[in-house]
């Protein structure tokens, strides 16, 4: 596991693929922060927080890791080296592992330098330095959690297609659902209870909640819980493609 986790953050850091998704996600992020004017500008927002900054990063996730990981099966597959991963020693399950671990430290890797929003924010506060570090933590814990389903899923997706782009565009649908989807139905739905039970099967309504810097057990088992899901999924997709 651990060579194939090497080989992941080598081969991304070899290309162009780390850098493009790193200041991809930076410079996306700093646009609509602190440029472009709108709801997610700070400046305009007029309150120094930044719940703006962690409305904006699952989005821009919900692409950017199904970029990273449309290649992870389906350039292994076209390529016809994926045959070579099923005799090498190692097991599938190490395999899946080291390629997920590999993607989810890219995405960390991108989100550590936004910690110098927490430093600039708390400056522009009434009271410099005043800023209230549960629910910056809790959103950043939340993001992790968050990243870690989006990896899941987009490792899944490459399995289903040797073709990279159908992989990317099968990841993103798939995390736009499990993100926003349920959240979108439930808002169709006059039944209160009913519409809470399928809101509360969204991603996004568990990262809400873990952002106000509340942990609560419920929200961390169910990230775990769509992340081994999909990991399964995708043990079991790459058996079949074995037989």
């Amino acid at each position: 596991m651990l060579a194939i986790f090497k080989r992941e953050i080598q081969s991304f850091f070899t290309s162009p693929i780390a850098y493009l998704v790193i200041g991809l996600f930076l410079t996306l992020n700093g646009l609509f922060l602190w440029v472009f004017k709108g709801k997610f500008n700070i400046f305009d927002y007029g309150f120094a927080d930044l719940s703006n900054f962690f409305l904006l990063a699952p989005w821009v996730f919900l692409f950017l890791i199904p970029a990273i990981t449309m290649k992870s099966f389906s350039e292994e597959s076209k390529l016809g080296t994926l045959e070579l991963l099923f005799i090498k020693p190692i097991s599938v399950s190490e395999t899946v592992l080291g390629k997920f671990l590999g993607t989810l430290t890219l995405g960390i890797i991108a989100l550590l330098p936004t910690i110098i929003y927490v430093y600039a924010v708390s400056q522009l506060g009434t009271t410099e330095g005043n800023l209230d570090s549960g629910p910056v933590m809790g959103s950043y814990f939340g993001t992790v959690l968050l990243m870690s389903c989006y990896t899941s899923i987009g490792i899944f997706a490459s399995t289903l297609s040797d073709n990279q782009i159908v992989a990317f565009i099968a990841g993103v649908i798939l995390c736009f659902i499990l993100f926003y989807g349920f959240e979108g139905i439930s808002t169709l739905l006059t039944d209160g209870q009913t519409s809470l039970i399928i809101k509360s099967l969204g991603m996004k309504q568990h990262f809400e909640s873990i952002s106000l810097g509340v942990l609560d057990t419920r929200d961390l088992l169910y990230f775990i819980s769509v992340t081994a899901f999909f990991l399964f999924l995708t043990l079991l997709q790459l058996k079949n493609m074995n037989r």
